[in-house]
């Protein structure tokens, strides 16, 4: 009899406890296991969007590698897919430098140009868009934008790239025959490459401008 009312006892006290945290108790369950499930549907979905992201990329390598106006088409629907849709993963930014690279080694100027302007305006890459300020300046040297291309070369220049700055602003300015500028630029490319191989280059620029 005794054993029946300790377990008894134990009962009631198992009751108590569920009518004063029953309905706690399976809240919190059900909010632990909801969030695992957001959380590993999140995962899904991440992983959902850098595997399409990557196969875009991978259409737009695979296009500018080929020749033709369909490979300019498809360049540039692969390009402005990863922007539209998949503009936060890493893909879409090396994706504007790779179609901006085919588009203008083919001469469309206005459409390499669109492809840095995104990359430059969507500051999403910074460890790129110093390259892309670089290169856009460079299409907007060819279409004769100077001061806008110098606008964007102009100090301070990210870490690591002041020669590559200078260099740049030394090709503008020749293009606009401030030829003393141009020079003025380039050496001080020269002192900020330092070892660079770049500055084998530089100084041919030099060289060709001043008459040595």
């Amino acid at each position: 009899m005794a054993y029946d009312l300790e377990e008894q006892e134990k009962i009631d006290a198992i009751k108590a406890w569920w009518d004063r945290y029953g309905t706690f108790t399976m809240v919190l369950v059900f909010v632990v296991a909801a969030g695992f499930a957001g959380w590993r549907g999140w995962q899904w979905y991440q992983n959902h969007q850098a595997g399409q992201a990557m196969g875009y990329f991978e259409a737009l390598e695979t296009a500018a590698g080929q020749k033709g106006d369909d490979a300019v088409v498809r360049i540039k629907a692969a390009s402005a897919t990863l922007r539209s849709d998949y503009a936060s993963s890493g893909y879409t930014p090396r994706a504007a430098l790779v179609a901006a690279r085919a588009l203008a080694s083919r001469g469309d100027l206005d459409g390499a140009r669109e492809q840095l302007q995104w990359l430059v305006d969507d500051g999403s890459a910074p460890a790129l868009e110093p390259i892309a300020r670089i290169r856009l300046a460079g299409i907007l040297m060819q279409q004769k934008h100077y001061d806008e291309a110098l606008a964007l070369v102009q100090d301070p220049a990210p870490d690591g790239f002041s020669g590559l700055y200078a260099d740049r602003r030394g090709d503008v300015l020749a293009a606009q025959g401030k030829h003393d500028e141009a020079l003025a630029a380039w050496r001080s490319a020269l002192n900020d490459l330092g070892s660079d191989p770049a500055v084998q280059i530089v100084q041919l620029k030099i060289d060709g401008l001043s008459g040595a």
